[in-house]
């Protein structure tokens, strides 16, 4: 086997279909848009989701819900991620800044503390908001909390 001999597998290559090119083609005349109507002008274009007249689907369902517009969007830090982190640096206290120094969260976050992992270092943990068992573990083992 050569390079030059290379060939594509039996029917895996088609030809594209040119329209436009003359009668003989096959594909003259109408270029396959039939005759007359919108469809068969140059520039055409329907609506996104029009279904030709019938109700379209985003009008058929019902609207539900709602999006609230004072939500508070945290960023959660797990008490595993401030575990390794302690360890890793010999922090006894873990602020908003160390959390940014280390790429763990931006400066424009608001973070929550939330309870997975295990801690065994006495830290005292600075951040915006904390969930109930993430308190619990931090003060357990004779940490402190600091909400901003």
């Amino acid at each position: 086997m050569k390079l030059h001999t290379l060939k594509p597998a039996e029917g895996s290559i088609k030809s594209r279909k040119r329209i436009g090119r003359g009668q003989g083609s096959g594909r003259g005349g109408t270029s396959t848009r039939g005759h007359k109507g919108a469809k068969s002008r140059s520039g055409y274009k329907t609506k996104l989701g029009f279904e030709g007249g019938q109700m379209p689907l985003q009008r058929r369902i019902p609207k539900f819900g709602f999006k609230n517009l004072n939500r508070i969007e945290y960023k959660p830090i797990n008490l595993n991620a401030l575990e390794e982190l302690a360890k890793a640096e010999n922090l006894e206290s873990i602020t908003l800044e160390t959390l940014i120094n280390h790429g763990l969260v931006s400066r424009k976050d608001v973070v929550k503390v939330l309870g997975r992992g295990e801690l065994t270092a006495k830290l005292n943990v600075s951040a915006h908001s904390f969930s109930a068992s993430a308190i619990e573990a931090i003060e357990k083992v004779g940490g402190t909390v600091n909400k901003l």
